[in-house]
């Protein structure tokens, strides 16, 4: 245990994967966490190559892997594809891993989805089109914690989606449930414009169990609803700053 925190990135497979904590034990848990799960999901698709390919919730066996299962029970609840969730899930397994180690602080973050449990207080910064770009985030509190975020976008980052929002976070229980909300909600945002439209998209994200909050920003508008964390300027990221496509972690201060 070391009394700061370590942030490291690793390339793994497709997965671009960051870890921060003070723990070294941790930190290597989460990594070797991540190896294992993906090991675990490449294998079912071996045998079951649907799962791969669906677009809408799909059963699976009680003896499949805890990934597999994971990734199956946010698709359902976010009525979308498991691959869906499969960032979020593998997130949320490598948070789970570093458990036994006691750190301070654990931020798992996989491509855009936030796996996060932490006795310090936590700021996560967004991406969005200009002219907000980099300078809008998120505090995260401890009581608000463990916290699943999740992100989908039409205009940004490489990810898939039938909708045409800039940019939805959704804040959940779980890194899972957050990423397969984040991707039905984006999905939804499509068609004329209307604030009254927008606010019906942001009723439909909390109608799914386990999602806390959701923001929405499309055609310069921003919408949210539910339990948000405090929303906060951020200045100009940091050279320091571990950045994705959509979602950051910003430096400890």
């Amino acid at each position: 245990m070391t009394n700061r925190a370590i942030k490291i990135v690793k390339n793994i497979g497709q997965s671009r994967i960051l870890v921060e904590t003070n723990s070294h034990d941790a930190l290597n848990a989460a990594f070797n966490s991540v190896i294992l799960n993906r090991l675990r999901l490449e294998n079912y698709i071996e045998k079951h190559p649907a799962f791969l390919w669906a677009l809408e919730p799909v059963e699976v066996g009680i003896d499949a892997p805890e990934v597999v299962r994971r990734m199956a029970a946010a698709a359902l609840g976010a009525g979308v594809g498991p691959m869906a969730a499969v960032a979020g899930a593998i997130a949320d397994l490598a948070l789970e891993a570093m458990a036994p180690y006691k750190a301070s602080i654990a931020i798992v973050e996989n491509g855009g989805e936030i796996s996060v449990l932490s006795r310090h207080s936590v700021t996560i910064g967004i991406l969005a089109p200009p002219p907000i770009s980099r300078s809008i985030g998120f505090l995260l509190h401890p009581w608000e914690m463990p916290l699943g975020i999740g992100t989908s976008s039409a205009s940004l980052g490489g990810g898939f989606t039938f909708g045409e929002a800039d940019l939805v976070t959704i804040f959940a229980d779980d890194a899972a449930l957050a990423d397969a909300a984040a991707t039905a909600v984006c999905n939804e945002v499509r068609g004329p414009f209307s604030d009254g439209f927008l606010q019906r998209i942001l009723s439909y994200a909390l109608s799914m169990k386990g999602v806390r909050g959701a923001l929405i920003i499309w055609n310069g508008r921003i919408g949210t609803a539910g339990s948000l964390p405090r929303i906060v300027k951020l200045q100009e990221t940091k050279e320091s700053a571990v950045e994705t496509s959509l979602i950051f972690v910003e430096p400890s201060s």
